[in-house]
């Protein structure tokens, strides 16, 4: 017996946007790798300690980029399921939501690593809180409209 899942019109842009997240993130993972190589953080160290950050430029960008990395991956859960849930009636605008977000975690790691961490959000990393906010209100009015609709 088989199955089948039906996915709304426009759908393309949901496949589009999640798989920029994951090119996002493959690229900071070879930012982080560069900044690991140049400070001389061996594995499994995950940050460079304040001792070494503060003797070492290389080691406080390592921290940088290592930190931008690892608040993309904190926020991809959220980001993730907003999406999904708001692309059910919303797929376009899902997508491009998620396009955006992935977009701006593109400035908000290249602020961060300028070894100014204030830059992360002043270089544009900030952009990304309004499709996170899209994202919630869409998935938020998706889910109760959902239930509503199922009553």
């Amino acid at each position: 017996m088989s199955s089948s899942i039906v996915l709304p019109p426009g759908f393309g842009y949901v496949a589009a946007g999640l798989v920029s997240t994951a090119w996002v993130l493959g690229w900071q993972m070879l930012v982080v790798g560069k900044h690991r190589t140049k400070s001389g953080i061996k594995y499994p160290q995950l940050y460079a300690e304040k001792a070494e950050a503060d003797a070492s430029k290389e080691a406080f960008l390592f921290n940088c980029a290592q930190r931008a990395h690892q608040n993309t991956l904190e926020h991809m859960p959220i980001i993730v399921v907003t999406t999904l849930v708001t692309a059910m009636k919303y797929p376009v605008f899902a997508g491009y939501g998620c396009g955006l977000w992935a977009l701006s975690r593109v400035l908000y790691t290249l602020g961060y690593t300028t070894g100014d961490p204030a830059k992360r959000n002043t270089r544009g990393g900030i952009l990304g809180e309004l499709p996170v906010f899209g994202l919630f209100l869409g998935s938020t009015y998706t889910a109760f409209d959902l239930i509503r609709s199922s009553a």
